[in-house]
């Protein structure tokens, strides 16, 4: 199901093309091994599956994107700052 064409891996960016994936006929993919590796991803982990129909589609594991959603709402707890005078 996976496909390795031209996998290429730029450490320094941090950012990765690990090849291609079918869709099967019940709208399943494989997440490539390396990839499950480098993310941590295990046997039942749960990922959120976001989207923008501009961008594309983006999967994130459950935790870290529960994580950085309480960093948003801490600033809904925090007083506001008062403007800077003039």
């Amino acid at each position: 199901m996976f496909h390795n064409h031209h996998c290429r891996h730029d450490h320094n960016d941090k950012k990765h093309i690990f090849g291609t994936v079918k869709v099967g006929e019940r709208g399943q993919i494989v997440i490539p091994k390396e990839a499950r590796d480098i993310f941590d991803i295990r046997p039942g982990d749960t990922l959120m599956v976001l989207g923008d129909e501009d961008h594309g589609i983006a999967i994130v594991k459950a935790d870290r994107f529960r994580r950085i959603a309480e960093k948003m709402l801490q600033i809904f707890e925090k007083a506001p700052e008062e403007p800077p005078e003039e």
